[in-house]
């Protein structure tokens, strides 16, 4: 088995349905060039059958992009498919992503149909799609929920009828890491043709377990993974990118690859950020402030002293210059004598025990103690 990691970046598509966050089509082009940039290997830009916004960003989007494959989302729906082919007709390297329910709770609520129509129609959909496009990949929704004969059964019809991706999604975030890693496992035991396709994961965070189902699918046999940059998307949101790309690179007993330039990926954090006006979490892992911010003392000599003591990520490596030592009450002298060695203080050790105390008093009253307050500390000690 391969072990490159594909990377279907869905921040256009799952990234935009976050209310309040949608991006008219020169944002759209924007972020896709930025995606290209990073080495992702899929863009899919979006939904074109919803709307003409949408239809027309797919067409500008494969227009400006030359390596990535650009990927047109629909329903299993003559119309859907009609509409995803036409907005892919300028795109480099296109693929049409077409899709059903799989699991009875949406087979009987959602269509109101049975297992049989529904796989009738799933097949339909793959072959239709064929038309168009070579490259078709099939989205066995709610697939976390889905009965397993079940699912193996329609991932082994659609594959068998021209299916090129088979995304296997926890729709609902509902499913444990153990259990939608042995999802994926029984389907490569029991799928006969699953060598015949890649088998993608798509994974929401409703119960903060997206990326560690991600990682379970990748482990026992998926090599295409569904993100999205910061993990923006629909309700909870998706698996971040930024996460899976450095997990895969952090722990290299994987032997696992992707082709993220990691170091772009503070940047188009950034840039998401401010262009979907969705502001990231001080602590979200990789890109948030205080990612690479220490304030505990013990930490803050630790790091001091050797950054692998407490950093198992190079900050470089994500784009970020260096780590943040943050002066706060919970500092100790080692910090607060490093900060003032980089404001070109050089302390004895008998001024530092006066300045640390004062420093202290100072710190119960601020949250945090910056530059220019260590200055006038010094300046008020004669220092």
């Amino acid at each position: 088995m391969s072990n490159k990691i594909f990377i279907f970046d869905t921040t256009l598509r799952d990234g935009e349905q976050v209310p309040g966050c949608q991006l008219n089509t020169v944002e759209k082009v924007k972020i896709a060039r930025e995606l290209e940039k990073l080495g992702v290997d899929v863009i899919e830009g979006g939904f074109p059958i919803s709307s003409p916004g949408d239809f027309k960003s797919v067409i500008e989007i494969s227009k400006a992009i030359k390596k990535p494959i650009i990927c047109a989302l629909t329903r299993a729906r003559k119309a859907d498919i009609d509409v995803a082919a036409e907005s892919l007709k300028f795109a480099k390297r296109k693929r049409i992503h077409t899709g059903i329910g799989s699991s009875d709770i949406h087979i009987k609520h959602k269509f109101k149909s049975t297992r049989k129509k529904i796989l009738e129609q799933a097949i339909w959909a793959v072959k239709y799609a064929k038309k168009f496009v070579d490259d078709i990949e099939f989205y066995a929704e709610d697939a976390g929920r889905a009965d397993p004969n079940f699912l193996a059964k329609m991932v082994e019809e659609v594959i068998k009828v021209g299916a090129t991706v088979v995304n296997i999604p926890d729709t609902t975030g509902y499913c444990l890491p153990q259990d939608f890693g042995a999802k994926i496992k029984y389907l490569f035991e029991n799928v006969k043709n699953i060598n015949q396709a890649v088998i993608s994961v798509h994974c929401h965070n409703d119960l903060g377990l997206a990326t560690a189902n991600t990682m379970a699918g990748i482990i026992n046999g998926a090599r295409q993974v569904e993100v999205t940059v910061n993990g923006i998307g629909e309700r909870a949101g998706n698996t971040s990118l930024e996460e899976i790309a450095m997990i895969l690179k952090t722990h290299k007993k994987l032997d696992l690859k992707t082709d993220i330039n990691t170091e772009k990926i503070y940047d188009i954090s950034q840039k998401v950020s401010k262009m979907m006006n969705m502001p990231i979490q001080k602590n979200k892992a990789i890109v948030g402030a205080n990612a690479f911010a220490h304030s505990s003392g013990i930490h803050q000599d630790g790091i001091i002293k050797q950054r692998e003591n407490y950093e198992i990520i190079d900050p470089k490596d994500v784009g970020i210059d260096k780590s943040k030592i943050v002066l706060t009450a919970r500092s100790g002298r080692a910090a607060l004598k490093y900060r003032l060695r980089n404001l070109k203080y050089e302390i004895k050790q008998e001024h530092l025990n006066t300045i640390y105390k004062k420093f202290l008093n100072l710190a119960d009253e601020k949250k945090e103690i910056n530059d220019q307050d260590l200055r006038i500390l010094m300046v008020q000690n004669n220092l």
